[in-house]
């Protein structure tokens, strides 16, 4: 009898650490996946100098469908705007404060937020996690407006 107790416990361990172990590899692969397609982004509104229309979105769409990238609940914070729902922008004016020659320099000046979501869909994780801790967020370069 005291064995049959042993071996289940034994195998009641071995469940639970395979899986923690494969929890934590798919949140690497999507988290993975959430900074690649922050960083698409990021280089695309670079290089379309943040004026991010049609060709952009489709450019940043067809990367997210390669890479496999899904964010289908994606609500962002107050402020920000959400783009097809893959992720949320928000443009972030320059504001210098210290001389007038610097109000001049810097008066058109802005640069973009980019926050892109980890996808977590597991209902014990989305229960317990608040899921904005699993967002990536990043800026884009300064732009001078024309």
């Amino acid at each position: 009898m005291r064995d049959a107790i042993g071996g289940s416990a034994v195998l009641v361990i071995i469940v639970i650490f395979i899986v923690v172990a494969l929890g934590y590899m798919a949140f690497n692969v999507n988290y993975t996946k959430a900074f690649r397609m922050k960083n698409k982004i990021i280089s695309e509104y670079e290089d379309y100098d943040g004026v991010c229309l049609s060709d952009c979105e489709e450019h940043i769409k067809d990367y997210a469908s390669t890479i496999g990238y899904l964010s289908a609940s994606m609500t962002c914070p107050s402020g920000y705007t959400a783009m097809s729902s893959l992720y949320c922008v928000k443009k972030i004016e320059v504001h210098p404060t210290n001389s007038e020659e610097e109000v001049n320099d810097l008066s058109n000046r802005s640069y973009y937020r980019i926050i892109t979501k980890i996808n977590i869909d597991i209902p014990v994780i989305r229960n317990i996690f608040d899921l904005r801790a699993f967002q990536i967020t990043g800026d884009t370069k300064t732009f001078i407006e024309e």
